[in-house]
């Protein structure tokens, strides 16, 4: 698949970040954001599909390929993270849009959406997100409640602690991420690699690159979520409110995810009360372009505003 043209954009964040930019200007806008250890590309199947109706804006967020990607950890706190895309959209002209992300960039929207709904938690920005999509991404109420609870899910965690531990290093140094990604993952990284043929020599420059592998872990190491040891009590964590997410949001998720399993989804409705769920069995975790016509199908019913059932 040919390569899209990138677009450097300069924000009142501080950073400059490399985006695609493509679809009717005048069309509602759709945001996306990628994952770990991915780029704009996890959406290839996506963008030209929905360019035909959206305009369609995807980052290399802060951190990615050759995106601005500042060394210290307090840069990659999710509120820096979350005030990037609402700069972007800022810089870009664009004030409405619906945010569409997987993995971290999906932990992203769940933020972004939860600040810029109507009368959402952010004054600055609320009012300003009209829908979400969600793809394999735990929602925040629901997965530090996991960690604490339940033993598959804090197992297939363990890899963040590693991704933490200072001694990961000396392996980022040596090896790049292809190479924390086999210490950490072991033989759960799937045989295939993460990625098909054809799309991993756009990805193994960036794995190599040290200032971007030291970036891309900065992510996990500035995230507040904790991860208990296996050898920790499992215990409920005290109540505590958590706000309601109450534009429509889509939540897709395939349920061979083996970092992510479909535990995630148990009493999301009770948090996100307009949620429609999508379950994608048979994939993986990298569900927008291990099953992309699944993906589209459903964004297409969801954004079309009629039913899709898991």
């Amino acid at each position: 698949m040919d390569d899209f043209e990138l677009r450097r954009v300069t924000l009142s964040t501080g950073v400059e970040i490399d985006t695609v930019d493509i679809g009717p200007r005048d069309a509602p806008v759709l945001i996306f954001l990628h994952g770990f250890p991915e780029s704009h590309r996890t959406w290839r199947h996506q963008l030209p599909h929905f360019a035909r109706r959206f305009r369609c804006i995807a980052p290399d967020q802060r951190g990615y390929r050759g995106s601005s990607k500042p060394q210290q950890v307090d840069a990659y706190t999710p509120d820096k993270l979350i005030a990037d895309i609402f700069a972007l959209a800022d810089a870009l002209d664009v004030r409405d849009f619906t945010i569409v992300g997987h993995d971290w960039g999906g932990a992203i929207a769940w933020g972004i959406a939860l600040g810029g709904q109507p009368g959402g938690l952010h004054p600055d920005w609320a009012g300003r997100v009209t829908r979400a999509v969600i793809a394999n991404a735990p929602h925040p109420g629901l997965f530090q409640r996991l960690l604490a609870t339940d033993p598959q899910q804090r197992a297939s965690s363990q890899y963040i602690r590693v991704f933490r531990d200072p001694a990961s290093d000396a392996i980022i140094e040596a090896h790049g991420i292809a190479g924390l990604l086999a210490h950490a993952f072991a033989d759960r990284v799937p045989s295939g690699g993460l990625q098909p043929s054809d799309e991993i020599g756009r990805l193994l420059k960036d794995w190599e690159d040290r200032d971007a592998c030291r970036a891309m872990i900065n992510w996990y190491r500035a995230s507040p979520i904790d991860v208990p040891a296996m050898t920790d009590a499992f215990a409920p964590l005290p109540a505590a409110p958590f706000p309601l997410l109450g534009i429509p949001t889509l939540v897709i998720w395939a349920l061979d995810d083996t970092a992510l399993p479909p535990c995630n989804l148990d009493g999301i409705e009770e948090l996100v009360p307009n949620a429609t769920i999508v379950t994608v069995p048979g994939c993986g975790h990298f569900v927008p372009w291990e099953a992309p016509d699944q993906v589209n199908a459903a964004m297409d019913a969801f954004l079309e505003g009629g039913g899709v059932h898991a």
